[in-house]
């Protein structure tokens, strides 16, 4: 109920800058068919197809934004993350490993490109190499100190660095499956990409169980386990969808149209992005009168829902693409 009041009646979000957008979104849609009408059946059907992925596009970012509005309040407000003795030890190694393996590395080539340029730009590589030592010592500092602390408590903006984590672990394994002959179709993708989302959310469903209607601010804390996975799932779900949609607007439109279509593939992303922090912010309002667990079953049906419809239209859009893979 306040989902729909929110979206569709609210005269807040049907008034001013949402009137703006609505309108510039139906005068893009007429241009966008417009010109599309113009190609030849086939290059039309491809560039129809495209348009469908980009539709479902909104209901993937709508949910995999909540990471910046509704988990950000989810984690402080309601997950513990204090850390003592062997807990705390672990996640200090952890943390410690996510944090200086990515600047060595970044280290490693800018050692490389020193080699390559320090007889032509020696002042620019010294101010870079004395920044970087800078890092260095802040970073050393920050791990001895919590390697020393018998306590600590997690911050909230940590958790939003496990999404680009989880990329760097698993983007090669789903290179590698892309490239094997298991590799499913786009609209396989897409469905992969929508339904795991959903059940990271799902998670989160079942792990908040525990905290009830109208729960106030630090009155109840959850395991942080729950959070970690669903951002796990939602990576796992971006592996899959994100790649498609942008790799797909050079396969199925003609050069001419590609930059036209990227538009209409960010304009989705965007429009997903509104529905986000629409959605996100309803959550103090549907924990005071239902509960944390109904507000993430929201963020799981909607996506499982539309990766159910994606798959159901998977011989549809193959036939739309006329061959193209």
């Amino acid at each position: 109920h306040i989902l729909h009041k929110k979206l569709f009646f609210d005269e807040s979000v049907i008034s001013g800058q949402s009137v703006v957008i609505i309108i510039g979104l139906i005068l893009f849609l007429y241009l966008v068919l417009s010109r599309v009408m113009k190609y030849t059946r086939i290059v039309r059907d491809r560039m129809f197809a495209f348009i469908i992925f980009a539709f479902f596009t909104i209901f993937f970012w709508m949910a995999f934004e909540q990471g910046a509005t509704s988990l950000v309040i989810y984690a402080r407000d309601f997950v513990d993350r204090s850390l003592t003795g062997s807990g705390l030890l672990i996640f200090n190694v952890f943390n410690t490993l996510l944090t200086v393996i990515p600047l060595a590395l970044i280290t490693y080539v800018l050692i490389l490109l020193f080699k390559r340029t320090k007889d032509r730009a020696l002042a620019t590589n010294i101010v870079l190499f004395i920044c970087f030592a800078i890092v260095w010592g802040i970073v050393l500092w920050m791990l001895f100190r919590e390697f020393t602390a018998e306590a600590s408590e997690i911050t909230v903006s940590w958790f939003s660095i496990l999404n680009s984590f989880f990329i760097i672990v698993f983007a090669s394994l789903f290179a590698k499956w892309w490239d094997s002959k298991y590799n499913p179709s786009a609209a396989g993708k897409y469905a992969l990409g929508l339904i795991i989302m959903g059940l990271g959310f799902g998670i989160l469903a079942f792990g908040s169980l525990s905290i009830p209607q109208g729960a106030l601010p630090g009155t109840i804390r959850v395991s942080m386990v729950w959070l970690i996975l669903a951002y796990l799932f939602h990576t796992i779900g971006e592996l899959c969808l994100s790649p498609v949609g942008l790799s797909y607007v050079s396969k199925l439109v003609p050069g001419r149209m590609i930059a036209f279509m990227f538009g209409m593939w960010y304009l989705a992303i965007a429009i997903g992005n509104k529905l986000a922090a629409t959605t996100g912010g309803m959550i103090d309002e549907i924990v005071e009168k239902y509960n944390m667990s109904t507000f993430f079953m929201i963020f799981t049906i909607i996506p499982v829902a539309a990766g159910i419809l994606v798959f159901l239209l998977n011989k549809p859009l193959k036939k739309l693409m006329h061959g193209v893979r």
